[in-house]
């Protein structure tokens, strides 16, 4: 998330932070918007008694007779908890932060406003069916009776209590169903893809020639890392995993690195993530993955996912049950699972038939347009074009309001207008490179309008593989890796998503847009896309490793996949689970804690090799009889990556620029895996002294540097550190967490917790290596459904229910989420009933 509010520290005087603290009007400020959980409410817009039962978790199951009733309530209780959060994301798709939080947003306002994600959600609404229109009114009517009802800044949530001192004049909007469907264009924002590799690849190429940088970005390895799908290909009647490919697909073709493509590809790197883009991008991911029945104690499918994101405070998630009393066609809904506050319906879960989950696909569905400027005029092929421009008008805090000139080419969005000068970013380009381009223009799928909210209630309703696939073809942006599985006994895999095929190019290099032969031509028909249905493996898994072969695929989704690390030790792990018996929800859920280190089979012989003297000789020793696993109190896992980090830092850093260094990612276990047999490879050698080093001395090197960090930080016994206690997780509140202002941060953030696993771990708590070892992407949750027994099923969120400070809800579920617990995810009737510990009945 943006991380407005420094400013606040000069205009919140310390006098109203001690009033707010400490006064009694601190304590009712706190908890004056704790919501109702009990009793009976009267809710407008209401046709029939709705009831809401919550456990110790604070996490609601709703009961209703009608989807108006069901989703209306859905809105009201979304709104008791998490207003603020609502209204936060809301501001942020609509590029209106400055209108909560003043200039300091204004960059992540501008760049919004520029590639127009509101504009794109007005215009979804009228593609919508007609009954997921509908829905989304009825949950802006629950949320705007909430906000009838409570009228006030104090009522509503503590954070508008600390807004009102420094925006005294902001006050929310009623809910629109625009609100609802603007947030998920931040969802695809961040799981966008490619583009930072895109970007990537054109920053290294300012230093690097491009057989070096295409030495970063290796191909993946199939021959080692197995493709979520094994089987199949394109025939006369779509993708048939029954089907042979005719003949090998040969690789599209590649586009020059020329200096306009790197320096227009440098000035994007600014562009903001919302949800939290960790790492630039590369540690984005999740797992997911499906087991027979026939592999099961039960009987039945298990079906597992922990969806891999930027930590946040509360979490992005809210999880829910949404249950009509009695179901039936006109009211088809039993659902329970994880939603997103703000929108309707449950994006990951299952309901009473059938089970999905949901990983990054990662195709390459976006591209940078290099192009050619004069005047109010953009060149294409040969021909000077008007550029079409509109006048933004941004409302600030405390200020002046600014306008901002957005203009368009055919490609897309101008969004170099808004982001830092090119010419100051790489200096010297032009003497490498000669070609030159003016700006940098964003074609992205999420910038047309589409569907994708109508697949959310096909989702929740369909009841078998067919209207799954169905729910899937509507599913367009984000593309994710779907898995299923069925009370049936039946398992499948769907890749969904509107992928666009290119004229030339493959993705991997932004392009220049005045020639005309980059051009996007169509994109791949749903039929066409991989899938499967009842492997004879019994199991399928995904952890945004590629998804099919290309030998076998006549389409290029991606060259840009995470390196399979994840899912192959997924699937080592299953293949040996259903050999020495029968899986189970703790099975799974232990797989999921899994913190192998997927690299170190590589690294530590290389290591162990090396002369070294001194301490850190004695700190190798704890590599010896290292298990691999990297659980919170291991010895051996903070050397090992404290040896990672800075053999990344030491052997990269000097050859690229700051844009391209290593952050994390499996992507730099495949490069450097390929580098340990090539002891004199050129980026071994450190250009900033006068000898030639080897591979052996930045192994040397790496360890010394390592020892001597540790030994700083947590003393000189190697014995005594433990991973934890560097490798540790801050939940910081996504605006005022970072306000600078101790008091206020107590309010609102918690930690810090230590926290197991790493980059690339099944169990996978990133951390950025150029930074420190702090969390910053994790598994945003993390569920396990039986479809033999709904109520066996387990769940956990990264922190609460509630997004009130102090509440019993804030934060509960961090401490078990750190230590790899998970409580019941309850869906019968009975089993809910039992486990409430508050009844709310919200009458008309």
């Amino acid at each position: 998330m943006p991380r407005p509010l420094k400013w606040l520290a000069r205009v919140l005087s310390v006098l109203v932070v001690l009033g707010l603290l400490f006064a009694g009007a601190g304590v009712w400020s706190v908890r004056a918007s704790f919501p109702q959980l009990e009793g009976e409410l009267k809710v407008r817009g209401l046709t029939g008694k709705v009831t809401v039962y919550r456990d110790k978790t604070g996490i609601p199951h709703i009961y209703a007779d009608s989807p108006d009733d069901l989703f209306l309530a859905q809105g009201y209780v979304h709104a008791q908890d998490r207003f603020f959060e609502m209204d936060f994301r809301r501001h942020v798709t609509a590029g209106r932060l400055s209108e909560m939080f003043g200039p300091a947003t204004l960059t992540e306002d501008k760049v919004i406003r520029t590639m127009g994600w509101r504009k794109v959600a007005e215009k979804e609404l009228s593609l919508l069916g007609e009954q997921t229109r509908r829905y989304l009114d009825v949950y802006a009517d629950g949320v705007n009776a909430w906000m009838e009802r409570h009228d006030g800044f104090a009522a509503r949530s503590l954070e508008y209590v600390l807004l009102r001192a420094t925006s005294p004049g902001y006050s929310p909007e009623p809910w629109t169903p625009v609100d609802s469907l603007a947030w998920l264009k931040a969802m695809a924002w961040d799981l966008r893809s490619n583009m930072t590799d895109e970007i990537g690849r054109a920053l290294a190429a300012s230093r690097l020639p491009r057989g070096r940088v295409e030495q970063l970005w290796p191909s993946y390895p199939y021959d080692t890392h197995q493709p979520i799908v094994t089987r199949g290909s394109v025939g006369e009647r779509g993708f048939d995993q029954d089907e042979e490919p005719k003949k090998s697909v040969a690789e599209p073709p590649g586009t020059p690195a020329t200096g306009a493509l790197v320096r227009a590809a440098a000035a994007i790197r600014a562009v903001p993530s919302l949800m939290g883009d960790p790492a630039g991008g590369s540690g984005i991911g999740s797992n997911s993955w499906v087991v027979g029945g026939k592999h099961t104690k039960s009987g039945k499918p298990l079906l597992s996912n922990d969806p891999h994101l930027s930590a946040s405070m509360p979490s992005v998630w809210y999880q829910t049950g949404l249950h009509c009393r009695a179901k039936s066609p006109e009211c088809p809904f039993d659902l329970t699972g994880f939603s997103f506050s703000g929108v309707p319906g449950v994006i990951i879960g299952h309901n009473d038939r059938i089970s999905w989950g949901f990983t990054n696909l990662g195709p390459d569905v976006a591209d940078l347009y290099l192009e050619r400027i004069k005047d109010d005029s953009y060149l294409f092929m040969g021909d000077w074009k008007p550029l079409t421009t509109r006048t933004e008008t941004i409302k600030v805090a405390g200020g002046a309001d600014v306008q901002l000139k957005v203009r368009d080419t055919m490609h897309g969005p101008i969004i170099s207008d808004v982001l830092q000068s090119t010419e100051d970013t790489l200096p010297g380009m032009d003497a490498v490179f000669e070609e030159k381009a003016d700006a940098v223009a964003l074609k992205w799928t999420a910038l047309e309008p589409g569907r994708t909210a109508d697949a959310i209630f096909e989702l929740n309703t369909a009841q078998d593989w067919e209207q799954f696939r169905a729910a899937a073809s509507r599913f367009e942006v984000p593309a994710q890796n779907l898995i299923y599985a069925d009370t049936a006994g039946n398992i499948g895999y769907q890749a969904p998503g509107r992928i666009p095929v290119r004229s030339r190019g493959d993705g991997t290099w932004p392009v220049p847009g005045w020639t005309g032969e980059y051009a996007w031509q169509s994109t791949i028909p749903f039929n066409e896309l991989p899938s499967v249905y009842n492997p004879p493996e019994g199991y399928i898994v995904t952890a945004n490793n590629a998804v099919i072969d290309p030998t076998r695929y006549p389409y290029n989704l991606t060259k840009d996949w995470a390196y399979g690390y994840r899912s192959q030790r997924i699937l080592d792990r299953l293949r040996d689970a259903v050999k020495d018996g029968k899986v189970d929800v703790a099975t799974m859920s232990a797989l999921q804690q899994d913190s192998d280190n997927g690299f170190a089979d590589f690294l530590v012989p290389k290591l162990m090799d090396v002369e070294i003297a001194g301490p850190a000789e004695g700190a190798r020793e704890l590599l010896q009889k290292w298990d691999r696993s990297q659980g919170e109190d291991s010895a051996p896992a903070m050397y090992f990556n404290a040896v990672w980090r800075h053999l990344l830092i030491e052997t990269f850093n000097d050859d690229l620029p700051e844009g391209a260094w290593p952050g994390g990612g499996d992507r730099w276990f495949e490069v450097v895996r390929v580098m340990l047999d090539k002891p004199n490879d050129a980026f071994w050698d450190d250009s900033g002294t006068p000898r030639t080093e080897t591979r052996d001395d930045m192994l040397r090197r790496a360890m010394a540097r390592a020892y001597d960090e540790l030994n700083v930080r947590l003393g000189p016994d190697a014995k005594d550190w433990r991973w934890g206690d560097l490798h540790s997780l801050k939940l910081v509140h996504q605006t005022f967490g970072t306000s600078g202002i101790g008091p206020i941060e107590w309010l609102f953030n918690r930690g810090p917790f230590p926290v197991a696993g790493s980059d690339d771990a099944v169990n996978a708590a990133g951390w950025d290596v150029q930074s420190d070892y702090t969390v910053g992407w994790l598994p945003s949750m993390r569920m396990v459904v039986d479809l033999g027994n709904l109520d066996e099923s387990q769940w956990i969120n990264l922190t609460g229910a509630s997004g009130h400070a102090f509440h019993d809800n804030y934060w509960d579920q961090a401490p078990l989420w750190a230590s790899g617990k998970t409580v019941p995810m309850l869906a019968r009737e009975e089993s809910i009933k039992k486990a409430a510990t508050d009844v709310l009945t919200l009458s008309p």
